[in-house]
Order: structure tokens, then C-alpha cells, then sequence
């Protein structure tokens, strides 16, 4: 199919030309790094590769969808898995600024919830 191998060609060029992956690696470590920092005796471990990031809570906190639904009603989507495990996968063209804009909201919520 040729126009689906130019949409795909032209996908990959963006990619390379607005350098997504290295993006995602630098904003990776930096969210990874602001929610190892946020003080809850909720959160058991957080974990993460580029912008796929993971905050483990202990099961006795009531499961990760009550905190889920909590930030959305922030305006920040995220997806509890695993009853305990809030799994947050924001877009590779998420800026410094939007990241800060999270770990705002996601202190917040975990200071109402504790």
C-alpha cells in the first residue's frame, strides 16, 4: 500500500527530526525523578522506562483506581492495573512544563487521599 508506507515514512521522519525518543528518555527520568520525591505513605515503589511510568501503592491504601479517579477530576488521565498500580503514559511531545503541571496535580491527590 503506497500511501500507507508514506504516512509511515513521513511518521518515522518526524520522529527523528523532533527527536521524540530522546524526549522521552530526558522527560522520563525527570517524572520518574519528581514522583520518587512525592512524600505518601501510599506509594510502595515507583518504576519506569522512558515516558511509560508506573507508581506501585500498598494494597491496604484501598487500590490505585480511587487515585485515578481523583486525578481526572484534575484534568490528568492515567490508568490503575494490577488493583494497585497507577500507569501513567503521556505523549511523546509532552513538555518540562507539562510534566511540572502533573506532579502538581498527582502531589495534590495523594495528599487528599493519605
Amino acid at each position: 500500500n503506497p500511501l500507507g508506507c508514506a504516512v509511515a515514512r513521513e511518521a518515522l521522519r518526524v520522529l527523528t527530526d523532533e527527536r521524540m525518543v530522546e524526549n522521552s528518555a530526558a522527560l522520563g527520568h525527570y517524572l520518574l525523578d519528581r514522583l520518587q520525591h512525592i512524600d505518601s505513605p501510599a506509594i510502595r515503589e515507583v518504576r519506569g522506562r522512558g515516558l511509560w511510568v508506573a507508581v506501585e501503592l500498598y494494597a491496604e491504601r484501598g487500590g490505585a483506581r480511587r487515585y485515578c479517579e481523583a486525578l481526572q477530576a484534575h484534568g490528568l488521565l492515567c490508568k490503575e492495573t494490577h488493583d494497585d498500580v497507577i500507569r501513567f503514559a503521556p505523549p511523546l511531545v509532552i513538555t518540562r512544563d507539562e510534566v511540572d503541571w502533573a506532579i502538581d496535580r498527582i502531589q495534590r491527590v495523594f495528599q487528599q487521599l493519605d
